[in-house]
């Protein structure tokens, strides 16, 4: 009886050691996503105009392996298929990064339409996990979004090219400080369990 005792002790000290060392790396992944977005806002065209150029060498990248995968394919259709999509990424990759200012318009009207979404979805989960603590973060960082989304679609196509840079770096202090919260939140409840125990 006292083995078993001891067992669970020692496996919910381990358990609370991994609960602790996991929300740290949370709480410092949430402070470098909070100052990635105060970059992002400081510097909006210049965060703008990197976003394109990265999704566009994604896609060309991904078109490249999209053509492998069709050369290297078992049947014609769909070595034909993959080839026609491999096609299709590359030749949008390639026309993003050879024209940025339609892929930040582009990229724009994703993003609007993305904030938007991921809004309504966080007003959707703190109604679902209301009682939870810190899930007052939820709702925040879903109005939050959804207001910075609507907002954009006022100025779209015309402000563009701040747009992106600066909308990123608002969403990702708002997320980095939701994360915050409820790491820290985590942290609270593994130090209340800690001393009841």
């Amino acid at each position: 009886m006292s083995s078993q005792i001891e067992a669970r002790e020692g496996t919910s000290e381990a358990l609370g050691k991994v609960a602790r060392r996991v929300s740290g790396l949370s709480i410092l992944l949430s402070v470098a996503l909070i100052v990635c977005g105060i970059l992002a806002i400081l510097l909006p065209v210049e965060m703008s105009l990197g976003v394109v150029i990265v999704i566009a060498w994604l896609l060309m990248i991904s078109g490249v392996v999209q053509v492998i995968h069709a050369i290297r394919g078992k049947t014609a259709g769909s070595r034909l298929w993959a080839g026609i999509i491999g096609v299709i990424y590359f030749s949008m990759g390639l026309f993003l990064r050879l024209h940025l200012g339609i892929g930040i318009a582009a990229l724009t009207l994703a993003l609007i339409w993305f904030f938007v979404a991921q809004g309504v979805i966080d007003i959707f989960a703190y109604f679902r996990m209301r009682k939870a603590g810190a899930s007052a973060w939820h709702l925040f960082e879903g109005v939050i979004t959804l207001v910075l989304g609507l907002m954009i679609w006022r100025h779209w196509p015309s402000g563009s090219l701040w747009v992106v840079g600066t909308l990123v770096g608002i969403n990702m202090i708002i997320n980095g400080m939701t994360r915050l919260m409820l790491a820290l939140a985590v942290r609270g409840a593994i130090k209340a369990i800690e001393e009841t125990a």
